[in-house]
C-alpha cells in the first residue's frame, strides 16, 4: 500500500511548513488526487488517520478532492474524459495518438491550520 508512504510525505511537508509559518496545530489538509495517479482516495484517507496521531494534527480533517483522467487526441484535438474502462481511444476520430492532460495529479492543494498563540 503505497498510500501509507505517500501520506507519510504528505503530513511530513504540512508539518515543516507549518512549523516555518508558527502554526502550532493543523485543522485540515486538501490534497487533489487524479483518478490516474493510483493513489486511492479511500486508502489516503485510512493511512491520514493511522498517520496522523501526533498533537498537531489532532481533530484534522483530510479533504481530497478527485481528478477525471481528461484526454487531448493529437489528431483531431478533441478534450474527453476516460471513464471507468481506461479505453484510451479518441471518441471523435477513433485515434489512439491521445495524451492524458488530467488526472495525473498527485498534491497538497493547502492546508490550514492555527498560529502558536491561538490564532489562525
Amino acid at each position: 500500500m503505497h498510500e501509507m508512504a505517500l501520506m507519510d510525505g504528505v503530513l511530513n511537508a504540512v508539518r515543516e511548513s507549518a512549523r516555518d509559518r508558527n502554526l502550532s496545530k493543523i485543522n485540515k489538509i486538501k490534497l487533489v488526487v487524479g483518478k490516474f495517479s493510483m493513489a486511492l482516495p479511500d486508502s489516503l484517507q485510512f493511512a491520514f488517520e493511522v498517520l496522523s496521531q501526533e498533537e498537531i494534527f489532532a481533530g484534522a480533517v483530510l479533504e481530497i478532492e478527485e481528478r477525471d483522467i481528461v484526454c487531448q487526441c493529437r489528431g483531431c484535438q478533441l478534450q474527453f474524459e476516460i471513464d471507468n474502462t481506461y479505453r484510451f481511444v479518441c471518441p471523435g476520430c477513433e485515434s489512439r495518438q491521445v495524451e492524458i492532460i488530467s488526472g495525473r495529479e498527485l498534491y497538497i492543494d493547502c492546508y490550514e491550520g492555527e498560529e502558536a498563540d491561538g490564532t489562525g
